[in-house]
This record gives C-alpha cells, structure tokens and sequence, in this order.
C-alpha cells in the first residue's frame, strides 16, 4: 500500500481571518452559492461545525464524483487552521484508503494571506499514483479559494 502527501500554496489579497471564515468555516453555505457550477449544495451533517463534525459536499457532473463526507479534526479559529478527513465519497474506497487535507492560512504584510494546503493519503491496493489527479486536485482548490477570495473582494463586509 502506497502512502503520499502533496502540497499547495496559494496566495491572495483577503485577511486570513476573513477568508478562513468564508473559505474553510463557511464553505458548506458559501460555496453552492458562489460556485454553483460545482457545488450542488452542502451542508453540516452532524455537529456543530466544531471538531467532530460531518459536513457533507454534493458536487455536480463537473467533478468527478457526487459526493464527498469529511471529519474536522481540528478546527483553530486563532491559528487559521482546519484539518480534515474524508469519511465516505469522493475516491474513497475507489482510489484511497484514506484522505486527510490540512489548511492554514497565514496572514502576509500586505494584509492579504497565503494558504497552505496539504493533503496526505493512503492509495488502495494496486492503485498508483497519478500526477494528473494532484494537478486537477490542486486546480480544483485553487478555484475554491479564488472563488471566495472574490466574493470578499466584491463583499468587504461579509465575514469581517
């Protein structure tokens, strides 16, 4: 079995609080909102949106699979930080045994943020690695933050 991480930088031009609230803490009501093109609709499935808590993300034919269901581990609203597991959907089961991402966003002098993305996984039995999932994975999240970064550009109350 087959172990790999990848990682991901993506700067923009919003506050790391504003953004980790719209991006990361917000995103099951954000993003079918702003990106309904690939999100169906999202919601908090069990929980409270704490740690421990299932959110739930329905995707349209624009992503490879329907759904996806994930575990947050760790929520640091001080630290911007949000990790997470995926606990049914997505490859899971398909491609990988397991999928964990990790997200800090960490403020820049410009009063902007960087965010920093790292995604580790187990590969099932006889599936390999492929380079163009990363690539389409990294695209995907570059849109995602991308996205939210504009709606706050265009909103710079929302989420302040």
């Amino acid at each position: 079995m087959s172990q790999g991480s990848w990682s991901h930088e993506i700067a923009t031009a919003v506050p790391a609080g504003q953004l980790f609230k719209a991006a990361l803490i917000d995103w099951h009501n954000l993003g079918p909102k702003i990106a309904p093109e690939v999100i169906a609709g999202a919601s908090v499935v069990s929980g409270d949106g704490s740690v421990g808590s299932i959110r739930e993300l329905k995707f349209t034919p624009a992503i490879p699979f329907s759904n996806l269901k994930e575990r947050l581990d760790l929520v640091d609203h001080e630290k911007f930080e949000v990790k997470s597991t995926v606990v049914e959907g997505g490859t899971l089961g398909v491609h990988v045994e397991s999928v964990s991402t990790h997200f800090k966003l960490e403020p820049t002098v410009n009063g902007g943020c960087i965010v920093r993305v790292t995604a580790t996984y187990k590969l099932l039995p006889g599936v390999q690695d492929d380079a163009g999932e990363v690539a389409k994975a990294k695209v995907a999240l570059t849109k995602h933050i991308k996205a939210a970064e504009a709606y706050l550009v265009a909103n710079p109350t929302a989420y302040a």
